[in-house]
């Protein structure tokens, strides 16, 4: 018998499985300020959140449909439900959680996670946060992570999250950061107190389980002085023949000489439109390091941005891009430059092949104040095939002499050498391709924490294999 490759062990149920839903649970398809009304009284928003989303609704149907990056005509608004009222409250012991969502999450690997290496995890099923938990020795150091309604709703922290909340992504930004801001639900507030480097991850991790449904949490996480994390974000959901959407936000506030790192695999089914929104803001001092592997979804708009207000900031993105077939990727990363001597660095890979599209778009400012600032953007692109397509559209505005901005591009194919050598050392073409396909994504899986490394390389040689025959 002969033995079985790493390629053809790994199984799509991992992701694809699903469970049934209650046709009850959900509300209307469509976005009207009806709809907008009864999330609002579902949720039990305080008065200035229920005004905030109808201006959003207001603002969303005064916005043009977006049209810089991939085709979006299969996306039909009208027939996305956008909220999903939840199995259960959510929950702090995990056996409390129903049996069909902590099915869910057990065979996503999450309750073992938290158990092994992580400091604290948020679950959210659907439109809600179904579990969240932190570490007692994380609390006791005064860091806060808890689901942003519960927080809303907690004095203490009300009025931060009122002056923080979408501020960063303000609904005028595009039209899904309007319809965002008027559906939104579920997602995690994260404070770190000053002084306080919290060495361990939290993590959240987001399952969208019914089907022509849209997901659009919102995770606030507020740095305050000297402080450091880092926070893990996972993404899922099973294949439908139905579009789904994701448009979530993440609005990132690093405060000054902290530290902030944030690692996302996204790995939503090919049915999915991923149009999400992420945006820190950086002080003197403060760093922030995006990482970020997008491997699912049917069409994906994602530019991580970085805004660098403070003297001495700095901004990190390292991220790769796997487009198979159906699929057109358009990611990339945002740099503003505001200050002197900040540094920014954009270090990106993309894989595409059976006719995907990866697109790598990034927009690089050095405002007039920023002296002796440095950007630097590398991007590499490997397809596997004849029909697959890269395409790198850089923006870069330089608004001073005094800066040192560098880019550079390279685009290739797989070599029929490369496979031809390593063919004749015994490997089949397929884990040839699947070797050189793990090599060129390595500098970007040495950045994520082991598991989701892994996760990484499994979801290549997954999609490797998907082209076999």
């Amino acid at each position: 018998m002969s033995e079985k490759t790493q390629i053809a062990d790994i199984d799509r149920s991992l992701y694809d499985f699903r469970f049934e839903e209650d046709e009850q649970d959900r509300l209307s398809s469509g976005i009207t300020p009806e709809i907008i009304s009864e999330i609002s009284h579902e949720k039990n928003d305080p008065d200035w959140m229920r005004k905030f989303r109808q201006h959003c609704l207001k603002v969303y149907n005064k916005m043009e449909m977006v049209k810089w990056g991939a085709p979006i005509d299969g996306l039909d608004i009208n027939n996305i439900v956008t909220y999903i009222r939840p199995k259960s409250r959510m929950n702090t012991d995990w056996e409390n959680v129903p049996e069909s969502v902590k099915e869910t999450f057990e065979r996503l690997g999450i309750p073992k996670a938290e158990r092994e290496s992580l400091a604290g995890v948020g679950a959210q099923y659907d439109s809600e946060l179904v579990y969240h938990n932190v570490r007692s020795e994380v609390a006791r150091s005064g860091v806060v992570y808890t689901d942003l309604e519960s927080a809303m709703h907690d004095e203490r922290y009300a009025e931060i999250i009122k002056s923080h909340f979408m501020k960063l992504v303000p609904p005028t930004d595009h039209k899904f950061a309007a319809l965002h801001g008027a559906v939104w639900s579920g997602g995690s507030f994260v404070y770190v107190p000053k002084n306080v480097n919290l060495e361990i991850p939290l993590q959240s991790y987001f399952r969208l389980n019914a089907k022509g449904a849209g997901q659009f949490e919102h995770t606030l996480i507020i740095l305050e002085e000297n402080s450091s994390l880092h926070f893990i974000e996972g993404c899922s959901a099973p294949k439908y023949y139905e579009a789904g959407l994701h448009a979530g936000c993440v609005e990132l506030f690093v405060g000054k000489c902290a530290k902030l790192r944030y690692s996302t695999i996204e790995n939503w089914s090919k049915n999915m439109y991923n149009l999400n929104t992420k945006r820190a803001l950086v002080e003197d001092g403060g760093k922030i390091e995006w990482v970020s592997g997008s491997f699912g979804s049917h069409v994906s708009y994602l530019y991580p941005m970085s805004i660098l207000n403070g003297a001495g900031a700095s901004a990190e993105f390292t991220g790769i891009t796997f487009a198979g077939e159906g699929q057109n990727l358009d990611t990339g990363a945002k740099i503003v430059h505001n200050a002197p001597n900040t540094s920014s660095y954009i270090n990106t890979k993309s894989i595409s092949k059976s006719g995907g599209i990866s697109t790598f778009r990034s927009s690089v400012i050095i405002n007039q104040n920023a002296v002796d600032s440095k950007s630097s953007v590398n991007c590499e692109s490997l397809m596997l095939d004849k029909i697959s397509r890269s395409d790198t559209i850089p923006a870069i505005d330089i608004k001073t002499d005094k800066c040192d901005v560098g880019h550079e591009a390279k685009i290739g194919r797989i070599s029929d050498e490369a496979i031809f050598y390593l063919t004749s050392r015994g490997l089949s073409e397929e884990e040839a391709k699947a070797m050189i396909v793990r090599g060129f994504a390595d500098n970007v899986s040495k950045e994520l924490p082991l598991e989701y490394a892994v996760e990484m390389n499994n979801l290549i040689s997954l999609e490797i294999n998907s082209n076999v025959g």
